[in-house]
Order: structure tokens, then C-alpha cells, then sequence
């Protein structure tokens, strides 16, 4: 089995789950300032292949949509509802990339593996990032279903990528920049100006490069060369990584419930990422035979 579609998809995983830590040291600033710097930076990574941005109208427009899209939307859904509430929505992701996959791939079939997993690891993800503590109130609607729109934003994005014709990862830097100048347009709009400190500026100057430029990049190598449905399996880690690196830099400390989340994050993903024709019991083998 090709494993290096899951290093990459592993890898962008790694560097979006720093985004918590990062972030809470730019809290003070407007977050469409933010992501527009760091998307602009990230395109940075790939300026010197400028002529790879080049592509296919339906491929940039997707990418364009994936990645502004789901900021837009994650970004509205924390001004809309309870931070927790709506990260804890937004990480349906991976759970939807399993379950759209034989709608949006043609010829992909679910095996139960995939969906078991996945909805372990879900579970998980929620259990870690609420404690067991969550509380849907109706006054947040509208940002609990920005933070959903954001999952199906990114589920959706990063199955077409699949599914559209494949192109250089370097035509991300063209998706990052649009993206970025379009947030820096609705920042502009309205968000108030923003004034960095110099350690500010270092932060976004990491998000942007890390988060929001190589992770994209390794992203898209994920999902051109590797499965969608153990990639989305495998995506269910993110929160996982998020909550340990919080930990680590003492911007959060783990509860009772921590070991059963991580246990059922680990498991489910484990599970999910699985090729199905190895979780084929003997006896059922034989019996085919």
C-alpha cells in the first residue's frame, strides 16, 4: 500500500493543528485581517512556478471556494455562536468527506470500517474539545450552521479536488492569494483597522506560511494522490493534535474524559484509515471460499 498520500494528509493535519495555539496570540486582531496576510504569505511558497497557477477555470474556482469558503464561514460562525460550540460543528469535516465520497467520486463504495471510524472519531473530536460539556442554544443558530457550512465546505472542496482534473500543487499559491485578497476585502468592509505588535506579525508571518500555505499544498498532494475515505478517517486527529498542543503550551489542560477521546480519536481513525480486505475475519474467508 502507497503510504505517502497519508504523510501528506498527516502532514497538513500536523501544521492546521497549530492554528489554535498560534491564533490565541493574535486574538486581538480581526481574523479576515489575519487570514488575508496569512493566505497572501502562503502564496508566497509557490511564486517562483507562478506560470503552474495557471488552470483550469473549474479547478480554480474550486480551490478558490475551499479555501476562502471555509474561512468565511468558520470566521461568521465564532461571531455567530459560542467558539466551542462551533468548532466542535466545523470538525464534522472529515466525517462528511467518508460520507459524500461514493456521491461526489463516482465507482467509491463505503465499507463499514469507513463509517464506523469515522463516526468514532468524530465523537471523539467532540468529546475532546467540549470536555463532555456542550450545550446547543437556538440563539446561535445562525453560527452553528455557518460552522456546518464550513465542514461542507471543505468536505466538498477537497473531494472535487479529487475529482477534477488534476493539476500542479503549486496552483494553490494562485487559490491562496485570491482567497486572501478577498479576506482583506471583507476585512476592509467590516472589521476595524488593525494594528500588529511586531510579535503579532511573527505569529501571522507562521500561520501563514505553515497553516495556510505548506499544509494546502500537502492537502492537495493528499487528496489527488491518496483515498478520500481513510483520508477524511484520518482528518478526525486534527482536533486531537490541537488539544495536546494547547496542553504543551499551557493554554489548556486536559479533563477526565481526555484519555476516552483520545482513545476513540486514535481507534476510529486507526479503523477508518484501514483497507477494508484486511479486517476480513478468517471464517468469513473461508466461507467464501
Amino acid at each position: 500500500m502507497n503510504n505517502k498520500p497519508m504523510l501528506y494528509a498527516f502532514a497538513a493535519i500536523a501544521m492546521w493543528a497549530s492554528v489554535a495555539t498560534l491564533s490565541a496570540l493574535t486574538h486581538t486582531l480581526p481574523p479576515f485581517f489575519v487570514a488575508g496576510i496569512g493566505l497572501m504569505l502562503g502564496s508566497l511558497l509557490t511564486v517562483r512556478h507562478v506560470r503552474e497557477w495557471k488552470v483550469p477555470l473549474k479547478v480554480f474556482a474550486n480551490g478558490v471556494y475551499g479555501i476562502f469558503g471555509f474561512y468565511f464561514f468558520l470566521f461568521n460562525a465564532y461571531r455567530l455562536a459560542p467558539v466551542m460550540e462551533a468548532t466542535v460543528l466545523s470538525y464534522v469535516w472529515p466525517l462528511l468527506m467518508v460520507l459524500l465520497s461514493p456521491l461526489l467520486l463516482p465507482g467509491t463504495r463505503l465499507s463499514a470500517n469507513h463509517i464506523l471510524g469515522s463516526v468514532i472519531g468524530f465523537a471523539g473530536a467532540a468529546l475532546i474539545v467540549t470536555g463532555g460539556k456542550l450545550s446547543l442554544s437556538m440563539n446561535a443558530m445562525p453560527g452553528y450552521l455557518m460552522a456546518i457550512g464550513a465542514a461542507v465546505v471543505w468536505a466538498t472542496y477537497s473531494l472535487f479536488t479529487r475529482r477534477l482534473p488534476a493539476s500542479s500543487d503549486n496552483a494553490v499559491g494562485g487559490f491562496c492569494l485570491t482567497a486572501g485578497l478577498l479576506a482583506l476585502a471583507l476585512h476592509a468592509a467590516t472589521e476595524p483597522a488593525a494594528h500588529p505588535s511586531a510579535a503579532q506579525w511573527l505569529i501571522i508571518v507562521v500561520l501563514g506560511l505553515l497553516p495556510m500555505g505548506a499544509a494546502f499544498l500537502c492537502w492537495n498532494r493528499a487528496m489527488q494522490l491518496g483515498d478520500p475515505r481513510q483520508t477524511g478517517a484520518l482528518g478526525n486527529t486534527t482536533p486531537l493534535l490541537s488539544t495536546l498542543l494547547l496542553v504543551a503550551s499551557g493554554q489548556a489542560t486536559l479533563n477526565g474524559s481526555a484519555a476516552i477521546a483520545i482513545a476513540m480519536i486514535v481507534g476510529g481513525a486507526a479503523l477508518g484509515t484501514m483497507p477494508a480486505d484486511k479486517l476480513r475475519l478468517p471464517w468469513i474467508q473461508a466461507r467464501r471460499a
